[in-house]
């Protein structure tokens, strides 16, 4: 039963080269660590394999070095803002696809408009992270999954 379960999941879950086998690979930058675990137990228990740095210039060296499905990035980051690392990612050719979900606690309508509509983002969600959380976020990845 389990099998054809499965089987049946991966013919109603089309990617963008045949049939997605893999599960969603997400990379979470946030500097504040309980809610960074929190976000990631949630998003494996969604079945998504989810990478978490501390910083934005990790994120930024991650984000170019490996393929992810959907970066969660904090706009309030100790080194630098996710606005900044956000608008450098979207000039890159292997990131500007990317979508890019913003997360904030204290952000002005001022950045989440410049996030929205300058800078591409997919999403702009304000901590603390309620139940919409993890179906957002899937929503955004099963998007760039259907794109071809």
């Amino acid at each position: 039963m389990v099998l054809t379960t499965h089987i049946i999941k991966l013919i109603i879950t089309p990617a963008k080269h045949g049939f997605m086998t893999d599960e969603p690979k997400i990379l979470l930058v946030e500097n504040d660590t309980p809610l960074a675990m929190m976000a990631v137990q949630a998003l494996s228990r969604a079945g998504c394999d989810v990478v978490v740095v501390h910083t934005g210039k990790k994120g930024m060296e991650l984000a170019q070095e490996n393929k992810f499905d959907l970066i969660v990035l904090s706009a309030d980051l100790p080194d630098t803002r996710g606005l900044d690392i956000a608008s450098e990612l979207k000039q890159r050719h292997l990131t500007r696809n990317i979508p890019i979900v913003f997360t904030s606690a204290r952000a002005t309508i001022e950045d989440q408009q410049r996030a929205l509509d300058e800078l591409g983002a997919a999403d702009f969600i304000e901590k603390p992270f309620g139940e919409e959380f993890v179906p957002r976020l899937l929503s955004h990845v099963k998007q760039t999954e259907t794109v071809p």
